[in-house]
């Protein structure tokens, strides 16, 4: 079973469970039940095969499940709970259970578990900014995480090359900066070279509801990104009267980052403010909304007078004053809206964020130890080892990569909160998230190989704490589960021929330097400065 249940006994005896059998219980609970077990059909009654009870003494993701001889009885603190002691149900099943197609009877061993979660939040960042996944792809890795009692999935949706939902107050972001005519194909620091193929899509708000209202009903919440003030060549491509420095501007169409930027004048405060305003009525409710504040080149707000004068007349000292000062101005329109922020580490290291804005630390644990002692919640996200679009071996078998190497392994032996941490630090921890950024993720098939397995390592460190010490052994047994669905995830002994591609240069970019590097780069204020 992965992630591994907080308690697991086999006990004696077992039940035949069939499709359409009778599932009873409050209805908040049936739902979810029914949901996570599609392919059986189960039919409310008044008593059934599976008996739900509500039990408010348990968390609200907490479960107890025992199957035996008369059935199977789940006691949950609320949907969610119910919703993961189904899927913990699920994987006592045979891997067929996990076809679309009707089968059966299952036999469900005896076992008694009682599990909650050590975490929170356990998200998966997906880039549809880089390149677009239709909606589709985004509803199925919701089924995907939901499986694995992932809770929150992170949808970057803006970024310098290209933007991915519907304004109707601001037209030209879906029409001019969706799309661009041509992509980088080139390896790091080589010379430039272009695809010639016209990329793009975005998503409506309708399309926005609905991913959400299919999320929410499988206990994941999507958080939305509009990373902002750097990232910004797509929006001043559609609108550059919001840009820092009067040009031209256009859709990205190699990787890396623009010095462009938005201005942090009013204006742009306004435009930003009726981009939430659309954002929130289509998801609904939304706890979180994250607004980014990384990678910024701060020299057009430096050079312009009237951003100058600006600044001088909120009495900040410096540029990076400033960039804190915008972030905090956007967190209180969120959440003046409900929605609490959430920021890249640099716009913790730049200057003071409202106390109840979340950080996410992707430069290293070292600056999440220190938003968590400012008294920040955070979700620990370093690039080491929860960057998936780097390769999993140093070796040219392995699919085009920004660097190497992480492995399963590595992201099974991390610590979220670990343990040299002070216990008011670790407490801070809310969550682990693994980051699937997409400038070499160019198609589902590959969005599969880099995911799986590793994000069922991380569903096993965020949901337990730590992996256990059969975390090799269970995942082995997992992968049929996957197989079933149709998942191409990257075998454990390496890629099959098919999923080699175009194959990785190794050792370029390594993961151990870059991680120096990054945590170096969190010394300096002036630090949201691209650091790659």
């Amino acid at each position: 079973m992965i992630p591994r249940p907080r308690l697991r006994s086999d006990l004696s005896g077992s039940y035949e469970l069939s499709v359409g059998a009778t599932v009873s219980g409050p209805a908040d609970l049936i739902a979810p039940v029914r949901l996570a077990l599609p392919a059986l059909d189960l039919l409310p009654g008044d008593t059934g095969a599976v008996d739900l009870r509500l039990d408010p003494e348990l968390g609200p993701e907490a479960y107890r499940l025992t199957a035996g001889s008369r059935g199977v009885e789940i006691a949950a603190g609320g949907p969610a709970g119910a919703f993961y002691a189904a899927q913990s149900l699920h994987q006592l099943l045979p891997d067929e259970s996990f076809r679309t197609v009707a089968g059966g009877p299952w036999h469900v061993p005896g076992v008694r578990i009682e599990d909650a979660p050590r975490l929170s939040w356990r998200g998966l960042h997906l880039d549809v900014a880089r390149h677009f996944l239709p909606k589709r792809e985004v509803l199925r890795m919701v089924d995907l995480m939901a499986l694995h009692k992932l809770n929150r999935l992170h949808l970057h949706l803006v970024d310098d090359q290209g933007w991915r939902v519907e304004s109707p107050a601001f037209p030209l972001l879906h029409e001019v900066a969706s799309h661009r005519p041509r992509t980088a194909t080139n390896y790091w620091r080589e010379p430039d070279t272009y695809d010639d193929v016209p990329h793009g899509g975005y998503y409506t708000l309708a399309d926005l509801a609905e991913i959400a209202t299919y999320a929410r009903a499988r206990a994941v919440t999507i958080v939305p990104e509009i990373d902002v003030p750097g990232h910004a060549s797509a929006i001043l491509a559609a609108y550059p009267s919001f840009a820092s420095r009067p040009g031209e501007y256009g859709v990205m169409d190699r990787w890396g980052i623009s010095p462009g930027i938005l201005s942090p004048l009013p204006p742009t405060v306004e435009f930003l403010t009726t981009i939430f305003d659309e954002l929130l009525g289509a998801l609904g409710e939304t706890p979180y909304v994250h607004i980014g504040g990384d990678e910024v080149v701060l020299d057009d707000w430096a050079a312009s007078q009237e951003i100058i004068a600006y600044r001088e007349s909120l009495g900040l000292g410096s540029p990076a004053e400033l960039q804190a000062w915008f972030l905090r101005r956007l967190a209180d329109v969120l959440a003046e809206r409900g929605s609490r922020a959430v920021v890249w580490d640099e716009a913790f290291v730049s200057g003071e964020l409202r106390p109840d804005t979340l950080v996410m630390p992707w430069r290293g644990m070292g600056v999440g130890r220190r938003a968590a002692a400012a008294g920040h919640d955070v979700i620990t996200t370093p690039v080491f080892p929860l960057y998936f679009d780097y390769a999993e071996s140093a070796t040219t078998d392995e699919p085009m990569a920004i660097g190497d190497a992480i492995t399963v392994a590595d992201v099974a032996a991390f610590s979220p909160a670990p343990a040299d941490w002070a216990p008011q630090e670790r407490e801070r921890v809310v969550g682990a998230q693994a980051q699937l950024w997409s400038e070499r993720i160019t198609d589902p098939r590959v969005l599969d190989y880099r995911a799986w397995p590793r994000a069922c390592a991380l569903a096993e460190v965020a949901w337990s704490g730590s992996a256990g010490d059969d975390f090799d052994v269970r995942l082995a047994a997992h992968l049929g589960r996957l197989d079933a669905i149709g998942v191409e995830y990257r075998p454990l002994d390496g890629p099959r021929p098919w999923q080699r591609r175009r194959p990785h240069r190794p050792s370029v970019v390594r993961v151990s330097a870059v991680m120096t590097h990054l945590d170096e780069m969190t010394r300096s204020a002036e630090s949201a400065r691209p650091s790659m």
